[in-house]
C-alpha cells in the first residue's frame, strides 16, 4: 500500500467516523431537548449542512475527475 492510498483511506475512514459521531451528537441533543419530529428535522438540517457540503464536494470531484 502506497502512502497516497493510505492517506486516502485514512481520510475517508476518519471523516466518516467524525460524521457518524456528529450525527449521534445531533440525535442526543434532540433527545435531551425533547424535540419532536419537526425539532429533529430542524436540528439535522441546520447542523448537518456542514458535512453534507463536504460529501457533495467529494462526490463532485470524483464525478468530474478534477
Amino acid at each position: 500500500m502506497s502512502i497516497e492510498q493510505f492517506e486516502s483511506w485514512s481520510l475517508f475512514i476518519g471523516i466518516g467516523g467524525l460524521i457518524v459521531w456528529m450525527l449521534l451528537i445531533i440525535w442526543k441533543m434532540g433527545r435531551e431537548s425533547q424535540a419532536g419530529k419537526y425539532g429533529y428535522f430542524v436540528l439535522f438540517i441546520a447542523l448537518g449542512l456542514g458535512f453534507v457540503g463536504f460529501i457533495a464536494k467529494t462526490v463532485l470531484v470524483e464525478l468530474l475527475g478534477i
